[in-house]
């Protein structure tokens, strides 16, 4: 760890102890403060990485008061920060108060140095690994399509797709459960696109009533119909020179059908009570939840219009099949919210971590999202537990009852989970599967992994 790195600030407002840690922590970058105002001055120009803090702080330095809101103010401006409480001797009370609202550990006094050394000395070192776990799951999460965490090898796959697709001009049908996200895989194609300077415009085939949805696509002339008032172009027409996206198009009257493929084979459109053809260059992406073979062989879909909007079929896998994804998505989640609503929420507890892992998510990124909105909102502690989530009582069972598939299911999924929480560092992994380095590396050529995936997953660069 770097002299930069290793950056403390004491905040203390007795002089003589002050002078005395102050020599106990000269191979560190010191800073101090006497009172909340200073400390926070301090914080600011300096961001230390650990707080070394009283709680009895003037102007009531008797009390706790000052000190527990000084700590709760710190941990706001900077939620990755370590603080470390220095409390009265015997004060057990006030110190487990202080690492309820977030502190990271505390101190009784009297002093003793090596003791306290030792302390800032672990919390530099926790302070350390947390920074490069983040910054391990942000290259993990990152991804050239904006607002999309690819950290799954399903939707990497997924997201390789969508970069070759977008330079073109393809129709393009996008699979999905509900809350796959597909309208933002959608957007993603369109700002990727040489189109993206352009509009990008969406309608949703189910939301519109059947009488409605022809004027809403292809619009209308005046006095077409009654309330028709004035000329209206249509979503295509306003499209022209983007991309149209029609969302849950299983969902389309057979009768529009038609109309819908003549467009995409001759690109002209014909306003509702119009003659008039209109060109319109658009690139279209279509959208739904259903199987639209079934549709076929149930007559609800024609099958000519399947294979003019499936010149490429993106399959979005849904979140229960995202295994060593979805607690990174989470993550990433999480971060976005706590920020939002200006909480100090850094990580999840090891039980929301497993009930992540094992809910099956049948509202799929979307539920996922609410979830951890709610957490986020009613979290007491600065990690968001299963509890906060509504999944503490998530049990789930096998899909198999071959014992043998059982056992190589569970034991490459634990493998890929451990690497995944250790963003590929082999020796922690092999440390929480309780095997040695040896042994995981023959697991990983075993069940064809790389820990290297685990560490880059930056797309961009693959």
């Amino acid at each position: 760890m770097t002299v930069e790195s290793r950056r403390l600030l004491i905040v203390e407002d007795d002089p003589g102890l002050l002078s005395q840690l102050k020599w106990c922590f000269e191979g560190y970058d010191v800073f101090t403060a006497e009172d909340r105002g200073s400390a926070i001055t301090e914080l600011r120009r300096h961001e230390p990485a650990v707080v070394l803090q009283d709680l009895g702080l003037p102007p009531k330095p008797e009390g706790v008061e000052e000190g527990l809101e000084t700590l709760q103010e710190i941990l706001k401006l900077s939620p990755h920060t370590k603080v470390i409480v220095v409390t009265g001797h015997g004060d057990q009370e006030n110190a487990l108060k202080s690492v309820e609202l977030g502190a990271y550990d505390f101190y009784q006094k009297p002093v003793d140095t090596d003791t306290l050394r030792l302390l800032v000395e672990r919390a530099f070192s926790m302070g350390e690994l947390e920074s490069e776990n983040r910054r391990l799951q942000t290259a993990a999460s990152d991804s050239p399509l904006d607002g999309i965490v690819a950290a799954s090898d399903a939707m990497r796959d997924v997201c390789h797709m969508i970069e070759k697709v977008a330079p073109t001009n393809v129709t393009t049908l996008l699979l999905g459960e509900s809350g796959t996200g597909k309208e933002l895989l959608a957007r993603a194609l369109h700002r990727l696109s040489p189109r993206a300077e352009e509009r990008f415009v969406a309608i949703n085939c189910a939301a519109i009533p059947e009488n409605l949805l022809e004027s809403e696509l292809f619009g209308y002339e005046k006095g077409a119909f009654t309330g028709a008032v004035k000329q209206t172009p249509g979503k295509i027409e306003v499209a022209n020179g983007g991309t149209l996206f029609l969302d849950e198009i299983g969902d389309m009257p057979i009768a529009l059908q038609a109309k819908l493929l003549r467009f995409l084979q001759e690109r002209v459109i014909e306003r509702v009570g119009g003659r008039a053809e209109i060109s319109v260059d658009v690139r279209v992406v279509c959208a739904t939840n259903q199987n639209p073979v079934e549709l076929i062989g149930q007559g609800l879909f024609r099958e000519d219009l399947y294979y003019r909007i499936s010149e490429i079929t993106i399959d979005i896998p849904p979140l229960r099949d995202r295994e060593e994804g979805r607690v990174i998505l989470a993550r990433t989640l999480l971060n976005r919210y706590a920020k939002q609503q200006s909480r100090a929420l850094n990580s999840f507890s090891k039980d929301a971590c497993d009930a992540i892992e094992s809910y099956s998510w049948p509202g799929n990124v979307r539920e996922l999202e609410n979830k951890i909105k709610g957490a986020v909102i009613m979290a007491e502690g600065k990690q968001v537990t299963a509890h906060d989530l509504g999944l503490a009582n998530v049990d789930v069972e096998p899909s198999s009852l071959n014992l043998r598939e059982v056992r190589q299911n569970a034991e490459s999924k634990a493998i890929r989970v451990a690497l995944m929480r250790n963003f590929g560092n082999i020796s922690r992994a092999a440390a929480d599967l309780g095997v040695t380095r040896p042994t995981l590396y023959d697991l990983l050529n075993k069940y064809g992994l790389s820990a290297e995936a685990y560490s880059k997953r930056n797309i961009a660069s693959e």
